[in-house]
């Protein structure tokens, strides 16, 4: 389970946990590539997924990024800012709904959704489009937790630490995610083109 810092506030990665994420992603490889492939669950759909879960977990890369995503995308800017509030009950479809509460769901749980809600966004979507869905909720897990335990070694160095982190682990994680974190924050920090 990933750690929530009372100073620091956001859920981040310890070193088990990104270990067993990495091992996630590299072992489900061809189901990652088939669920980006597939046309159950569109460009559209999917940055919705991805939205609902970083507006919970509150990873400003992944907000920036995927915001621009939507957009490009064909999502309004009033339905961005719905789903960025969390407020996306209008403006989601009946099919898009049941997808969009269980990722609210599977974040607010840090990745412990009940059992029930699993079922029922299996008996809804079929078992291709669910794990296709559960796919992209994992992906943008791993990339919040990243951008979050990015910004937890930029606290520290602040001289904020965030608890249940350690130096060691973020000087790792650090030299490991530096090469698209750096360019990640350029690109944030200019702001919309």
């Amino acid at each position: 389970m990933s750690e929530m810092n009372n100073n620091f506030g956001k859920r981040i990665f310890t070193p088990s946990l990104f270990a067993r994420d990495i091992l996630y992603l590299a072992s489900h490889l061809p189901e990652i590539l088939g669920a980006v492939r597939s046309r159950s669950v569109s460009r559209k759909f999917a940055e919705k997924i991805m939205t609902v879960i970083t507006a919970v977990n509150g990873c400003v890369y992944c907000q920036w990024f995927h915001g621009k995503q939507a957009l490009s995308n064909g999502i309004s800017m009033e339905e961005l800012s719905e789903l960025v509030n969390l407020q996306f009950q209008s403006h989601a479809s009946p099919d898009e709904a049941p997808a969009l509460v269980y990722a609210q769901h599977y974040a607010e749980t840090d990745r412990n959704p009940e059992p029930e809600m699993t079922q029922k966004l299996v008996e809804f979507y079929g078992e291709e489009t669910a794990s296709h869905i559960l796919v992209f909720i994992r992906l943008i897990y791993f990339g919040n937790l990243a951008g979050n335990t990015w910004d937890a070694v930029i606290s520290r160095i602040k001289g904020d630490p965030a608890g249940n982190s350690s130096r060691i682990f973020e000087a790792f994680f650090a030299f490991s995610a530096m090469w698209v974190m750096i360019p990640a924050m350029i690109f944030t920090r200019k702001g919309p083109n």
